[in-house]
């Protein structure tokens, strides 16, 4: 999952809830900002993203 995750239209929930897109913009807006976004995850416990952005100069 995590090699597919951020990319366009990919989801885990049912047919019909949700687009998938959240991640993969979110991915595309930090990378605009030359930021990084990392995903911790332990199956059956949950995941967590962890976001970094420059400050800007």
């Amino acid at each position: 999952l995590k090699d597919k995750i951020f990319q366009p239209f990919f989801t885990t929930k049912p047919a019909g809830s949700g687009t998938g897109l959240g991640l993969s913009l979110s991915y595309d807006i930090i990378q605009v900002y030359n930021g990084t976004i990392q995903l911790e995850s332990n199956p059956g416990k949950g995941s967590q993203f962890l976001i970094k952005i420059p400050i800007g100069k």
